[in-house]
């Protein structure tokens, strides 16, 4: 994993750096040094402090010195905070802690408006049986981050893409000719015999997919009453998963009508950055 995210902060890096942050090589002397403090501004749950730590690595080995930088960080991930905590500090060469500090800065506070929606989800649901699982609807390169943001948050990955689980939907269903031909086709070629969810939006499409024995069951956009019955109809034979426009105000309804599992886009596609500011201060 560490190898995975290594790479994708290296892209970052290259996409920001480019041949040199010609600001910080003009103004700031090579041998000061500094200390940073990244400072919560708004409560929340903080994620991303690995990834911030190598960010600042990683600039340090471009600067020639990859232990020029020492990371301490003053909370866990996972872990709550209130507004005005000291997340971390960083103490290193100037040019590094400035250089890493934009392209940081967008993991952790990404990360951690990942992670605190999240909470919020999960917290709604907290007295029900239901678990809040992402989506794939995630910004492109970012998956692995943003569904371990997910994760922190105290949220439930669903599959990680297109080879690790089957999810068949609408559009699959039209071109198989249905439900059950759909599963059938899935059963005679896929030889790794992965776990198949099937897509229903109807209780008639429901009742198709039951005798089918999938491991789970997606309910697409149904409504309250609908999902009440269709957890009534499948009493428990398999996991069901309530799926479309999921909200902060409607998810502890969905979550009462008994389903398993509540799958929210929301989490990852449109998640508002945890604010965060990054304060140096010269080291004498």
């Amino acid at each position: 994993m560490r190898q995975q995210m290594a790479a994708v902060i290296q892209r970052a890096l290259e996409e920001d750096v480019g041949d040199g942050d010609i600001t910080t090589l003009c103004t700031v002397a090579a041998a000061a040094s500094y200390e940073g403090k990244l400072i919560a501004k708004a409560s929340g749950v903080i994620a991303g402090l690995e990834v911030t730590q190598l960010t600042f690595d990683l600039v340090a080995l471009l600067h020639g010195n990859k232990d020029a930088v020492t990371f301490h960080a003053q909370v866990a991930d996972g872990e709550r905070v209130e507004r005005g905590a000291v997340i971390a500090t960083v103490h290193g060469p100037g040019q590094v802690l400035l250089t890493a500090e934009r392209t940081a800065l967008n993991f952790l506070q990404r990360m951690s408006g990942i992670a605190t929606l999240t909470a919020r989800y999960v917290d709604a649901v907290r007295n029900t049986r239901a678990k809040i699982l992402d989506t794939r609807k995630t910004v492109p390169g970012l998956r692995l981050l943003d569904k371990w943001a997910v994760a922190l948050g105290g949220g439930t990955n669903h599959r990680h893409g297109l080879y690790d689980m089957v999810l068949i939907k609408e559009n699959h269903v039209a071109a198989a000719g249905g439900i059950t031909a759909a599963v059938a086709r899935v059963r005679s070629q896929d030889t790794r015999q992965r776990a198949i969810e099937v897509e229903v939006r109807s209780l008639e499409e429901l009742a198709e997919a039951l005798p089918l024995r999938v491991e789970q069951i997606m309910l697409d956009n149904m409504n309250l009453a609908q999902m009440r019955e269709a957890v009534q109809i499948t009493n428990g034979a398999v996991p069901l998963e309530a799926s479309g426009n999921v909200s902060l105000t409607s998810v502890a309804e969905i979550a009462a009508t008994g389903v398993d599992y509540i799958s929210v886009g929301k989490l990852t596609h449109s998640v508002e950055a945890f604010d965060i500011s990054f304060l140096l201060t010269e080291v004498r």
